[in-house]
């Protein structure tokens, strides 16, 4: 199959060592995160070691060394916040706009991926995505609708377990029989919002990600032109990803035949800490597992905290035996000594 681009997709004009400027102020550790672009790679990010710095300039350099457009990228991350700094330091790198590029947060990129196939998932481009108090009125509608006590019942609880199970990547006929709860009321309850939400032509945040999921294991011509797009795959944060985030970006992260492609996850185990909202910590425990072969870089050099920080929350984080830890040390002063304090409140 072939795919043609139009000149907005030219590569940026390499020049030669484009990216020297950049790596000079680098560390060793940082370096070799920026200039390891072929084939799997896991940088290990400890608090305070520069992880933005790296894959901002890491992106850069994929861009101004000619190896890629800037429309054969993937740079997620979570917050918008996160995006637009993403997006900045970029854009003062390179010299030009990101406008249009695909950097943004999963949910920015699947809303703009989703929007051009939506056809394909019973929905219209110009869907519209309902908030949490949207969501709610709707449920609460067909509660009542289907005679079910709303008191016994809150439409928060049951919006709380479809929530989970479209982080954990379950259409309705998706559900395992093992999450199926209440006498299969919250699963009856989750097929009719889903016939809802097509009939009002709309989405909610969790089908921004469910539906490019679907996507990608039901189309097979969409799932070849993204993974053809997509030359490089960056992701920040990996330790936050969700199940459904993870088996969306393994499908545009592997071959047909099971071989990973270029991609560089930013995270750290130890700042896992959004359980409680879907993050699955496997994701990144068994990078190796999933992609045999790559290559892990740990930074571990840290620029914010003194000695006595980080020695204070490495004795803490030591008493975790699930991996290993990364050993954070600094050039910085020691600093003054930790003081423990205990009162009754916030005030």
């Amino acid at each position: 199959m072939l795919y043609l681009y139009g000149m907005q997709h030219a590569l940026i004009p390499s020049e030669p060592n484009a990216s020297t400027d950049m790596l000079a102020g680098l560390n060793p550790a940082q370096r070799s995160a920026v200039e390891a672009v072929d084939g799997p790679v896991l940088v290990l990010a400890g608090a305070g070691t520069g992880k933005t710095r790296v894959l901002t300039t890491r992106l850069a350099a994929i861009l101004l060394n000619g190896l890629a457009s800037p429309f054969q990228i993937m740079a997620v991350t979570f917050t918008n916040k996160a995006a637009r700094e993403l997006q900045e330091r970029v854009s003062a790198l390179v010299g030009r706009p990101t406008e249009g590029w695909y950097l943004g947060t999963f949910h920015s990129i699947c809303t703009r991926i989703l929007r051009k196939h939506a056809e394909r998932v019973g929905l219209k481009q110009n869907f519209t995505i309902l908030d949490t108090d949207d969501q709610l009125r709707l449920i609460k509608q067909i509660l009542e609708a289907e005679n079910i006590d709303t008191k016994r019942t809150p439409a928060r609880a049951v919006l709380v377990v479809i929530e989970r199970w479209k982080d954990r990547g379950y259409t309705p006929n998706k559900v395992p029989a093992h999450e199926v709860t209440q006498s299969g009321l919250y699963l009856k309850v989750y097929h009719i919002y889903q016939e809802r939400l097509r009939t009002l032509n709309a989405c909610d945040f969790g089908d921004l990600l469910l539906y490019n999921l679907v996507l990608l294991q039901n189309h097979q011509d969409l799932l070849q032109e993204y993974q053809h797009r997509f030359r490089y795959i960056l992701v920040d944060e990996y330790q936050d990803t969700n199940v459904v985030q993870y088996l969306w970006l393994r499908l545009l992260m592997l071959t047909p035949d099971g071989q990973a492609r270029n991609i560089c996850c930013v995270g750290d185990e130890d700042q896992s800490i959004y359980g409680w909202r879907g993050a699955e910590i496997g994701n990144i425990l068994r990078f190796e597992q999933d992609f045999p072969g790559a290559k892990i870089i740990r930074l571990e050099e840290n620029y914010r905290s003194t000695q006595n920080i980080l020695d204070a929350a490495t004795a803490i984080i030591s008493k975790n035996k699930t991996h290993p830890i990364l050993k954070l040390w600094t050039e910085n002063s020691e600093g003054e000594k930790i003081e423990i304090v205990g009162i009754r409140n916030e005030v």
